[in-house]
């Protein structure tokens, strides 16, 4: 079997740390740490090591936002952040996944979103909420000389790759990625792990926002 998946769970409101607590453990999830400031957080982290992060934005002392970025920054290799947030188009959740955050969720999400959630991000297989995630990059994303700068290696895919590319931050799963393109499941993955590798980034949701920001994928384009 498995090992059960391990989870912090960062927010300053008690009630929700202890609703998703109880959510999380029905499930199988191990919540090792809790913690109620960023900075809280990010020791957690530290301490405890697990595979991913519920982080709300909003925290005394050290919002979720910088905690976000000290705990991608610390080990490339570290849990997955799934950012919290009572607004699903929050120009700090789209900040967030800039960062290095994997995803983010609703506060009101079901216990079945929740958990099924949390393992989707663990996997790194799926992109979260693609549509959503979507919205927040067309709305927030700005083309700039630096961000074109920063990710030029985008020469470094080949034609495919890039085709991949674009129908990722269209929001398409790798099942609608493979019909659309007649391959095989497993091919689409290849190709995915393949983009990933070669821009040097963590996981999907950090190729959607790559290729707005690069302008290989225009805000609006269907």
């Amino acid at each position: 079997m498995s090992e059960p998946v391990r989870v912090v769970v960062a927010d300053d409101q008690a009630l929700v740390r202890t609703g998703f607590r109880l959510i999380l453990t029905a499930d199988g999830i191990d919540v090792v740490a809790e913690a109620t400031t960023g900075a809280e957080a990010v020791d957690a982290v530290r301490r405890t090591r697990p595979d991913v992060v519920l982080m709300d934005i909003r925290m005394p002392e050290l919002d979720g936002l910088e905690a976000t970025r000290r705990i991608v920054a610390a080990d490339s290799d570290g849990p997955r952040v799934l950012m919290l947030t009572t607004f699903d188009l929050d120009q700090y959740v789209y900040a967030a996944l800039s960062a290095g955050a994997s995803g983010f969720l609703l506060k009101d999400v079901t216990p079945e979103q929740l958990t099924a959630a949390v393992r989707l991000v663990r996997s790194g297989d799926a992109l979260l909420a693609p549509q959503i995630t979507r919205r927040l990059v067309e709305r927030f994303a700005r083309r700039d000389e630096e961000a074109v700068a920063v990710h030029r290696d985008l020469a470094t895919l080949t034609p495919r790759e890039r085709e991949v590319l674009r129908m990722l931050a269209r929001g398409m799963s790798n099942a609608e990625l493979a019909g659309q393109l007649h391959l095989s499941e497993a091919t689409v993955k290849t190709h995915v792990a393949r983009i990933l590798g070669k821009l040097q980034l963590r996981d999907r949701v950090q190729a959607v926002v790559v290729a707005y920001e690069t302008g290989l994928v225009a805000p609006g384009e269907a």
